[in-house]
């Protein structure tokens, strides 16, 4: 019982977090909690009380551990691994058009791109 609704409050907030993750950190606590408040709100109306209980822990510890500062920090933390991969992938593809494999130098650019692509999506997050 305690193992089934334990995994349902981290069920509970890795749903809610998805729609937070989509916004990025500018959405702050506020939305996160609004999210989670909505989702209680939408399994009481279902009926799903081992739900309710379990969002009802995931706000809690919303309410006790989130901060717009630790949000920021962690984005800007993504931001930063993806740099480090961008720039991985450039030496690679450095390293490839030094040897002169046109194969690998396609490859490495395409990878590159994609890392660039991912590092504009997370710097774009709200």
């Amino acid at each position: 019982m305690k193992l089934s609704s334990l995994i349902l409050a981290a069920a509970a907030v890795l749903a809610s977090g998805q729609a937070f993750a989509q916004r990025g950190p500018e959405a702050g606590c506020a939305a996160k909690r609004e999210a989670i408040s909505r989702d209680i709100e939408a399994a009481k109306a279902q009926g799903q009380d081992h739900r309710v209980r379990g969002l009802e822990r995931a706000l809690a510890e919303v309410r006790r551990n989130c901060s717009d500062a630790k949000l920021a920090a962690r984005h800007q933390e993504r931001i930063r691994g993806e740099e480090r991969k961008v720039a991985q992938r450039e030496r690679e593809l450095a390293e490839a058009r030094r040897k002169g494999d046109r194969d690998k130098i396609a490859r490495r650019e395409d990878k590159l791109r994609e890392a660039q692509a991912e590092l504009q999506r997370v710097k774009d997050l709200p």
